[in-house]
């Protein structure tokens, strides 16, 4: 059968998927000691380790019968109630310690002098940038031998070549952490790494259909956003590497074609339906890797609702954004509550139906520059009906922004959320409206009194002690906001991403100067503060972190000086002002004055070297 008829046929008999009404769930993976039964439960919730991700990536010394047989001993000789010291001994005697699965390794095409750093005018910054070249050594991952001749041994997931992964307590690689790792290490001239990483992605997708959340067995029932082929596209743009794509198009049509069939869900909007997607996990459990907090977090919830609520938990884990309360649906539909109001599943996320139509996009160019005119036709004709979809059921122009859509409800969610402006970045809107649509966005983020974090955007206004919720800032989200801005390509919208990017480098290098070390998370309120909040300590490394800020340093490290007002004396900056407030009104002279001012009280003392 011809392909492109095939996936008309897919696509037009996508299901509606609706929250199961079964009554089970299947559990996370297979493994009765690193996804579900009495001794993961026994040993999570002992509480030996402080942090329940590190049970979960110690590596077995004897197979899984053996192990849960010395577990049935220990359980008989202590009447069913092991001592915290009994299970103590128990995991030294019989697991090794979690990261004992990797080697030493440097990746054999990191050299000292990649030419973006040519891009970065001042000499402190350009340190910096060097210092953060260097890091992707210390990130790198390399697999012993062992896991693949040994893989039920271990929790982790074999694939062919070395990772760079996140850093701190995240040793595997991360779906979507890779997107910004992979561009850093681009401008890193690492071509040789990042082709071994989209490698070990393709051997996932034909392993089991689509990329998971993590390199981990007990993440095999939920991913991450979708960004392997806006991987491919970077690695593409960056080598030409036609050859790479002709050998796996049909890997990347595989895990397209994953999310539209497995997560996508028909919405009716003036009546008339369109297909958008959602995210969802169907599996039972607590996630295995915080265990213990999952099943205190559902001590109030009864019977089998308590595995529809851990599914719930693990499909917000899905989104990458675990938690916030952009899930929260409580019994007024607002985003107030706790992680009991949890309906990550009852939500049409904007950034995850603009990266859907990012991905049809890049089919469909991939496909014409291999000749396949018919299947390029097909992602064409698909991408243009979610741009369509997302136009019609998310954009809101009386909001001036795209905004969540609530399927219990059936109605928008007008919170700000960074995620509210994907589109611009991935450039889901019609293209003859552009500058309308920049217009209004330009005016949402004043009313939103989002620049008024001097630290970057914040994952939301709302204080609820979620790590992804105000005050945290995280580098995903300055990279969507910036981008997207830039990609808008007006006068505006190109002068506040770089108002955005400067903010960002700012508070990246003061925390850099202080603590020599890169976070995954910012506080947005205080320059140079890492954030806090959620199920774990901050956490160091940091591949994501690197990889925006090297791209902002490359993009704008022209424009970047450790003293604005050395190269842009200060009448030259109210010259700037005053232009901007011929064309854009009060509101952005207010913003721009108070950027000036932040800029020459806080750039001299960021980028000043400590060397």
């Amino acid at each position: 059968m011809d392909r492109a008829p095939l996936l008309f046929i897919i696509l037009l008999g996508v299901p509606s998927i609706l929250t199961s009404s079964k009554s089970s769930l299947p559990p996370s993976c297979h493994s009765e000691i690193y996804c579900y039964g009495k001794l993961l439960k026994t040993v999570q919730m002992a509480q030996i380790f402080p942090d329940s991700k590190t049970f979960v990536d110690m590596k077995m010394k004897q197979n899984s019968a053996k192990t849960l047989k010395l577990f049935d001993d220990l359980m008989k000789k202590t009447g069913d109630k092991p001592s915290t010291e009994d299970l103590k001994q128990f995991v030294e005697g019989n697991f090794e310690a979690a990261g004992s699965e990797f080697e030493e390794w440097t990746p054999s095409d990191w050299h000292t002098e990649p030419r973006f750093l040519e891009k970065i005018e001042d000499k402190a910054l350009k340190q910096w940038a060097e210092d953060l070249h260097n890091l992707w050594k210390l990130l790198g991952r390399k697999m012993k031998a062992d896991v693949y001749a040994n893989p039920k041994l271990y929790s982790i997931i074999p694939v062919p070549n070395p990772v760079i992964v996140p850093g701190g307590r995240f040793r595997e690689f991360y779906y979507w952490d890779s997107y910004w790792i992979v561009r850093g290490l681009l401008l890193s001239e690492m071509y040789h790494t990042v082709e071994g990483m989209l490698n070990n992605f393709v051997s996932i997708v034909d392993r089991y259909g689509f990329i998971p959340n993590g390199g981990r067995v007990y993440y095999l029932m939920r991913s991450q956003p979708p960004l392997f082929i806006p991987m491919v596209d970077s690695y593409l743009e960056a080598t030409n590497d036609t050859s790479f794509l002709e050998k796996n198009i049909k890997t990347l049509e595989k895990e397209f074609l994953f999310w539209l069939k497995e997560r996508s869900v028909v919405v009716n909007k003036n009546n008339r339906n369109y297909t958008l997607c959602r995210y969802q996990d169907s599996s039972a459990g607590p996630r295995p890797e915080s265990y213990r907090e999952d099943v205190e977090s559902a001590q109030f919830i009864k019977g089998e609702n308590k595995d529809w609520f851990y599914s719930e938990l693990k499909t917000a884990a899905e989104t990458g954004l675990d938690f916030s309360t952009r899930w929260f649906i409580n019994e007024k539909g607002e985003n107030e509550g706790t992680l009991i109001n949890i309906k990550a599943k009852s939500i049409i996320p904007v950034d995850l139906n603009a990266i859907i139509y990012w991905n049809a996009r890049l089919l469909s160019k991939f496909c014409k520059m291999l000749n396949r005119t018919k299947e390029a036709a097909v992602y064409e004709k698909i991408s243009n009906n979610w741009l369509e979809a997302v136009d019609a059921v998310l954009w809101h122009p009386e909001v001036g922004a795209w905004l969540d859509y609530d399927l219990i409800n059936k109605k928008e969610r007008d919170y700000f959320y960074p995620s509210n402006l994907a589109p611009l970045w991935t450039r889901c809107y019609p293209s003859e409206k552009k500058s309308e649509y920049a217009d209004k966005v330009v005016k949402y983020l004043m009313k939103r009194k989002v620049f008024e974090n001097p630290g970057g955007v914040p994952s939301s206004q709302e204080h609820s002690g979620e790590q992804w919720d105000y005050p945290n800032a995280w580098p995903p989200h300055q990279y969507i906001v910036i981008k997207g801005l830039e990609n808008a390509n007006t006068t505006d919208t190109k002068h506040l991403a770089f108002q955005l990017a400067e903010r960002w480098v700012q508070s990246n290098y003061q925390a850099y100067l202080k603590d020599n070390a890169m976070y995954e998370k910012y506080d947005a309120t205080v320059v140079g503060r890492g954030g806090g909040g959620g199920e774990y300590e901050v956490q160091l490394g940091f591949g994501w972190t690197n990889g925006v800020i090297l791209e902002l340093l490359a993009r704008y490290g022209r424009r970047l000086y450790k003293n604005r007002s050395e190269v842009m004396p200060e009448n030259a900056m109210n010259s700037a002002i005053t232009y901007s407030t011929s064309h854009i009104g009060p509101i952005f002279t207010l913003l721009l004055a108070f950027s000036a001012s932040l800029t020459a009280g806080c750039i001299g003392a960021i980028v000043y070297s400590k060397r």
